[in-house]
């Protein structure tokens, strides 16, 4: 009796990839796999440096069949690469009304429907220009390659659409914030226009990608998000798909080999 796990996977940039290691310590991506350990397989599809263009592109390699594995949850998190400035010499900025359409793209991607899986997109985390910038000058960029404004635009973005498509939004952006003490109407921390914030250096190690508290963060907005769009889908209220060894009654489906 062959026996297929569903599958939770996590579709991004390098900020999703890094979420497996476990060097600086915590690890979303390895807490999600504890955390459904025997009820999904979390399937980590984080790409270093990918933008959305390149997401759409390869979309079709990332998502398996239906028949090959069933999708359960997907999680969409792109634009830290997107927001780069259009002059930045990494070449990665893509302009918001087209990022919004490539999210849009891979949200509605016939490969992605045929699962209907529950989607969560997430909204780009805060940048600290002040690390960011230590980052470039040793690339020998001129500027920093990103702004904590313009970084806010495509935040703002995601949850746009997000709304537009009736998409549940972790708005990974606002959570970060909560922790600055920012309000609105405020010089939005990050900025080389004010002060750097210390809390943005605890939360992200070079500016952009993300320290075990970051993580932990992400991990737990993730949580309380499942929590309140379907409940019935928190780890604990899932079974295991194969019989613990100890109960005999749920291994009546099982026969002897």
């Amino acid at each position: 009796m062959a026996t297929a796990y569903d599958q939770f996977i996590l579709f991004g940039d390098s900020i999703t990839q890094e979420s497996g290691t476990q060097e600086r310590g915590f690890g979303f991506a390895r807490a999600l796999q504890n955390a459904y350990i025997r009820r999904l397989d979390i399937v980590n599809r984080g790409l270093s440096g990918y933008n959305t263009d390149q997401a759409v592109k390869v979309l079709p390699t990332i998502i398996p069949s239906p028949e090959q594995a069933r999708i359960r949850f997907l999680m969409i998190f792109f634009g830290a690469n997107d927001a780069s400035l259009p002059e930045a010499q990494d070449n990665q900025h893509v302009p918001i009304p087209r990022y919004k359409e490539n999210l849009a793209k891979i949200i509605t991607h016939p490969a992605v429907v045929a699962h209907k899986p529950r989607i969560v997109l997430v909204a780009p985390p805060p940048v600290n220009e002040y690390l960011i910038w230590i980052g470039d000058k040793a690339k020998g960029y001129d500027k920093p390659s990103r702004t904590a404004i313009g970084t806010k635009s495509y935040a703002d973005a995601a949850c746009e659409l997000g709304k537009e498509l009736g998409i549940p939004v972790l708005n990974l952006w606002s959570a970060f914030m909560s922790k600055t003490g920012w309000s609105i109407g405020e010089p939005v921390p990050g900025s080389l226009d004010i002060a750097q914030n210390s809390i943005l250096v605890d939360l992200m190690h070079d500016g952009l990608h993300l320290n075990p508290t970051g993580y932990y963060i992400l991990y737990d907005e993730l949580i309380k998000l499942i929590a309140e769009q379907w409940p019935d889908q928190l780890p604990d209220d899932l079974p295991y798909v194969l019989p613990r060894w100890n109960e005999p009654s749920e291994w009546a489906s099982f026969e002897s080999s």
